[in-house]
């Protein structure tokens, strides 16, 4: 239990979620892959990634954090990024020369999440590190990415033809993309609240 613990410490998981009541009625599954690889992580054993893609509000951090959550229940190593605090931590590393530091940290994790990809302009310099943490990753381990950004549109995020298509070479040759279609969950939930709990 300690153990599991100083796992899910070191992960740090903006919130600590589980699969318990967690809804998958909106969840599009790709051929290839089924609930019980995602919610076991045998996804993980195969160092295949999870791109999950959807609108805002729609469950795919929870989802994340969730898969995340039950890999440390595993032993597993887990860490979580919102996307834009990971790339102002390798921008700050590179400025002081410590990004060797930060890069070779990265690579004792098991599933490292990614979430929140798109939500906030990258530039070109998180782009080009940003590449270097997935092209680490690259059939050595798994990461689950969360957008709201579709792939034909990634352009718009790095701002950079070459990166782009470096950075989805890598993620979708043993990546599964996985489409949320609900409405926000918060939504709901405020109109919910609104109505008197009436939707």
């Amino acid at each position: 239990m300690r153990r599991k613990n100083r796992l899910i410490a070191e992960a740090k998981f903006d919130v600590v979620k589980t699969f318990e009541g967690y809804c998958f009625d909106d969840i599009q599954l790709p051929e290839g892959l089924n609930l019980e690889e995602i919610k076991t992580g045998d996804f993980i054993e195969k160092s295949h990634n999870l791109i999950f893609y959807g609108s805002v509000g729609t469950g795919k951090t929870y989802l994340a954090t969730a898969i995340g959550v039950e890999a440390c229940n595993q032993g597993k190593r887990v860490r979580f990024f919102k996307v834009a605090t990971l790339i102002n931590e390798l921008i700050d590393a590179y400025n002081k020369a410590t990004l060797g530091r930060i890069l070779k940290n990265l690579k004792k994790y098991d599933l490292i999440i990614l979430d929140e990809l798109g939500y906030v302009p990258i530039g070109e310099k998180g782009a080009e590190l940003l590449f270097q943490v997935i092209a680490d990753c690259y059939e050595r381990k798994s990461l689950i990415i969360t957008t709201n950004i579709e792939f034909s549109k990634w352009n718009g995020i790095f701002m950079d033809k070459k990166i782009t298509t470096a950075i989805l070479d890598r993620v979708i040759h043993y990546g599964h993309l996985v489409i949320f279609s609900g409405e926000s969950y918060r939504l709901k939930n405020a109109i919910s609240r609104k109505n008197g709990g009436a939707l």
